[in-house]
């Protein structure tokens, strides 16, 4: 069985610097990290053991017990910001810059007057943050949500991680159910996501199984299932090496590798290997 990575796999270099930040913290009990820091099972346990306090992305209305409050790399409203700031607490702020382009693309289209649609998974901590800001604005998940807007002019951006395909295919019916608007559109897909997504259409029609690694929460890795599953391809996400099962993969000659943004590069490594040792295990047998 042959592995074929992805040439563009693993984390981004906003969830690098974040987690570069947290490893600067001597004293973890005295910091309340604000959600998850990345959407990554195993950094999440580590940052546990180390004893930082966390609360869950939607439980976070409850002031944090700590004076320092560490801000995650999907950032947070300026409404949310002040709220803190006014309580006392002190922020580490390791917010992504791309979010924080997509925050200023939104505040940018409000205050010319836009209705604002957000392209995006509706609930997820990114896209709450720009809306808290917001006061007209409609959330659009797909192209079946979109409807005819009120306003004659019609602003749109999207969450960092969106699939570029599906971004164009909600412009499309935006300008379709709405000819007499003026539309703006603002591409706030960040380059990460964007290589990651090419990397791995350049693979779909290389392979016969995929395997995608990343955290259950991260909403780019579920998207790059999402592809491949539309391609046909048996696909199975898993968030480390402990979730590969042999059956998946008798009679299958070539793989494909990928993993989201948020994934350690330990544990592509480590899912790489055990791919290997299946082929080499069946080879024997």
């Amino acid at each position: 069985m042959k592995v074929l990575k992805a040439d563009v796999l693993g984390m981004c270099f906003g969830v690098r610097d974040a987690l570069k930040v947290i490893e600067t913290i001597e004293q973890a009990d005295d910091v309340t990290i604000h959600g998850e820091l990345v959407h990554n099972e195993a950094v999440l346990s580590g940052l546990r053991e180390r004893g930082f306090h966390m609360v869950a992305e939607q439980r976070r209305r409850p002031l944090p017990v700590t004076e320092t409050v560490l801000i995650t790399a999907h950032g947070i409203s300026e409404t949310e910001r002040r709220r803190l700031e006014n309580a006392g607490k002190q922020l580490v702020d390791t917010t992504c810059p791309l979010v924080r382009r997509a925050h200023d693309a939104a505040q940018k289209l409000q205050r010319e007057g836009y209705h604002v649609l957000v392209i995006g998974r509706r609930g997820h901590v990114e896209v709450q943050g720009v809306i808290e800001d917001l006061h007209d604005f409609d959330v659009v998940q797909s192209v079946e949500e979109v409807r005819t807007y009120a306003s004659k002019r019609i602003g749109v951006m999207c969450q960092t991680t969106t699939p570029a395909r599906m971004v164009q295919n909600i412009r499309e019916a935006v300008a379709l159910k709405n000819p007499n608007a003026e539309i703006c559109f603002i591409d706030t897909i960040c380059l990460p996501t964007k290589d990651h997504q090419r990397a791995l259409e350049k693979l779909l029609d290389e392979v016969e199984v995929m395997v995608v690694v990343g955290g259950k929460n991260s909403n780019n890795t579920r998207e790059l299932v999402t592809r491949c599953r539309e391609r046909g391809l048996p696909t199975f996400h898993v968030q480390s090496a402990d979730d590969l099962q042999e059956e998946w993969f008798d009679g299958v000659e070539i793989v494909g590798l990928t993993a989201g943004t948020s994934t350690l590069d330990s544990t592509i490594v480590e899912v790489h290997e055990t791919l290997l040792g299946i082929h080499a295990a069946a080879t024997v047998s």
